[in-house]
């Protein structure tokens, strides 16, 4: 891959994913960009978040049925995706369970060098709104 090229809006968008622990979206990211950019578009967004996932700078998460959402944390952890509302959690202080990656590595035609795990539910938040219905 050729040189990139610095850009001033791309790092800024790194640095406010990085300032952040509520895996916003793009549109999150494009609204809060645009303070500081007003002239940026929501494609230039799309375009920066892109390439700093493919160059592992930041994280995309993948929520079935919601927006994807970004993480400036690189560092591997753990996810809490809520099946309701979309929202994602880092799960920070949960145990080790690097043990997966022995039962992978014996069930997989290949070496197993990382994996992602994400844990599905309801947020408290949602659930809250159960109790008031």
């Amino acid at each position: 891959m050729a040189a990139l090229k610095y850009s001033k809006q791309r790092e800024s968008i790194k640095q406010f994913l990085r300032s952040r622990t509520d895996h916003p979206t793009a549109d999150t990211v494009y609204m809060n960009i645009r303070e500081t950019f007003p002239n940026i578009s929501l494609g230039t967004v799309y375009r920066n978040l892109a390439l700093l996932t493919e160059l592992g700078e930041i994280v995309k998460i993948t929520t079935d049925g919601g927006a994807d959402r970004f993480d400036g944390k690189v560092t591997p952890h753990h996810h809490f995706i809520c099946t309701r509302c979309h929202s994602v959690s880092d799960l920070s202080y949960m145990e080790n369970i690097d043990y997966v990656l022995d039962a992978a590595q014996k069930a997989a035609p290949g070496e197993v060098q990382s994996y992602v795990a994400n844990f599905y539910g309801i947020c408290t938040e949602c659930l809250g709104k159960d109790e008031i219905s």
